[in-house]
């Protein structure tokens, strides 16, 4: 009888322990394939994309408007165009060329940094990557800009 019940605790611990092993397979099955849809890396940014620029420089607080044109070569090189306008005041070239660098990460979330010959760099960047590369939202630190970019087709 005893024998028994310990057959039955031992039969009911096992269903327990495989219920918990498929679930947990299940679990990391579903995890996989959500973090299958997000991986990104460099390749993820690869080509031309056109970005609206807005905020305000924080300190002397003046608006700044803005368009950029970058191309990403998929291994972390930016080279890009700019036209942005301090305070209602456009820049004194007409188009600024600038080169920098970025870095994807798996989730999608982003960093970059932008040199200009203007004087006004490094310019560091957090992005977050969305729609597989379609579009960046962007962040300029230490000011309260932004930029949404979209991919050139």
């Amino acid at each position: 009888m005893q024998r028994k019940s310990v057959l039955r605790i031992l039969m009911v611990a096992i269903a327990m322990m495989v219920c918990f092993v498929l679930a947990g397979a299940s679990a990391m099955a579903q995890s996989d394939t959500h973090l299958g849809d997000r991986r990104c890396s460099n390749r993820t940014l690869f080509g031309d994309y056109a970005s609206q620029i807005e905020g305000t420089i924080l300190g002397p607080n003046l608006p700044i408007r803005g368009l950029a044109m970058a191309h990403f070569d998929g291994k972390g090189n930016i080279t890009q165009v700019d036209h942005i306008v301090f305070n209602g005041i456009p820049p004194a070239e007409e188009w600024t060329p600038g080169t920098g660098t970025y870095s994807v990460n798996p989730d999608c979330t982003a960093s970059a940094v932008i040199n200009s010959p203007s004087g006004q760099g490094p310019v560091n960047l957090h992005f977050v990557v969305v729609s597989h590369g379609k579009q960046i939202n962007q962040v300029v630190d230490a000011n309260a800009v932004t930029a949404v970019a979209y991919k050139v087709d």
